[in-house]
């Protein structure tokens, strides 16, 4: 009988081992926290107990003391190791594009992405590890690559710069031109773009402006009257004395139309008998203004009295295309004050401030 009973005495034994154990007066584990840990397997230690904790994988100690100890209560003591996550590396720069991360201790993890036009190669993301390292490089951003452009019938282009081999990168570009005398219609530069086609050409067409008309009082300079291409240029005169209003050169437009043809305007003549005028710095009588002509868009000045202060003041008046009109204010002398007390006169009198 006894062979029997002794696997009893073994169970009883070992459930009062498991009651004393567990009872509410022992402490549990102590739980992994700020960085700092127990090492083993035990789980549950009687009141008294003294254990040292350690930093754990990826933290290092900042001091304070590692031990705690299992209190009456159940409970352990304040824990005061400090413990830090480790740093990582400051990450490196991304050329063309932008790392985003929070911070560069254990666990914080970086995402790479690439700005438009540029393709990520490496890893898009890269956690700090224990060791205090980058799980992952720091990868690149490529630019998108296009096939040369298709040069539109009639036309080149000017690329911004040199360049070797039939590929380009995006962002480059150039200028389309059209071969005289066609226009280009559409937009005018050329570029790779994000998704590797270039943007859209345009197109070269041809375009004839009519004969160049003949102007009055004017003339054609070395002009064949003939229909002319985009951009042929005429120039224009005018007989003396007549003035051209407008640029001398004419260009025949996209529109197929000359931009402003010019005019030639009329001299003008100072129309008064008797007095004093001023014309190009100079005073003159009259009579003396010989040839008694003014041309288009030149000023003349006479003079008029201000009756209640007793002076004279200057107005100035335009030649518009033969065209001249006297001040309302002008007041043309006598004969005999003209000619006897010319010294009275609006012009020669103290000048009105």
């Amino acid at each position: 009988m006894r062979p029997a009973f002794q696997p009893l005495l073994l169970f009883i034994w070992h459930m009062c081992l498991l009651t004393t154990v567990t009872a509410d007066n022992v402490c549990n584990r102590p739980p992994e926290e700020n960085g700092s840990e127990l090492s083993g397997g035990q789980l549950f230690f009687e009141p008294g107990t003294e254990v040292t904790l350690s930093c754990s994988q990826g933290y290092s100690s900042a001091g304070g003391s590692r031990k705690i100890t299992c209190k009456k209560n159940g409970e352990w003591t304040m824990r005061e190791l400090k413990c830090n996550p480790k740093r990582c590396p400051v990450p490196e720069s991304l050329q063309n594009g932008k790392a985003d991360f929070d911070g560069i201790v254990y666990k914080t993890v970086i995402t790479y992405s690439c700005l438009e036009g540029y393709i990520l190669d490496g890893a898009t993301q890269s956690q700090c590890l224990h060791t205090g390292q980058w799980s992952q490089p720091t990868p690149e951003c490529r630019p998108v690559v296009c096939d040369l452009p298709v040069i539109p019938p009639y036309a080149k282009i000017v690329y911004d710069r040199q360049f070797s081999g039939d590929t380009v990168e995006f962002g480059f570009g150039g200028t389309y031109e059209c071969l005289p005398p066609m226009a280009l219609f559409g937009e005018k530069r050329a570029t790779c773009t994000a998704d590797g086609t270039w943007s859209e050409p345009p197109e070269c067409k041809l375009v004839t402006c009519p004969v160049p008309i003949v102007i009055d009082n004017g003339f054609l300079s070395f002009a064949e009257l003939r229909e002319h291409g985009y951009k042929e240029k005429v120039k224009y005169g005018c007989n003396n004395p007549y003035v051209l209003d407008g640029t001398v050169e004419v260009e025949c437009e996209k529109t197929g139309s000359w931009s402003r043809i010019p005019e030639c305007k009329a001299p003008c003549k100072v129309n008064i008998e008797r007095g004093r005028i001023f014309y190009k710095g100079l005073k003159k009588w009259i009579e003396d203004f010989k040839p008694n002509q003014v041309l288009h868009s030149e000023s003349v000045t006479v003079y008029c009295l201000d009756e209640k202060r007793s002076c004279g003041y200057p107005v100035s008046m335009q030649c518009r295309d033969g065209q001249m009109p006297i001040p309302a204010c002008y007041n043309e002398p006598s004969y005999t004050k003209y000619k006897f007390n010319s010294g009275s006169l609006p012009s020669e009198i103290k000048q009105c401030n």
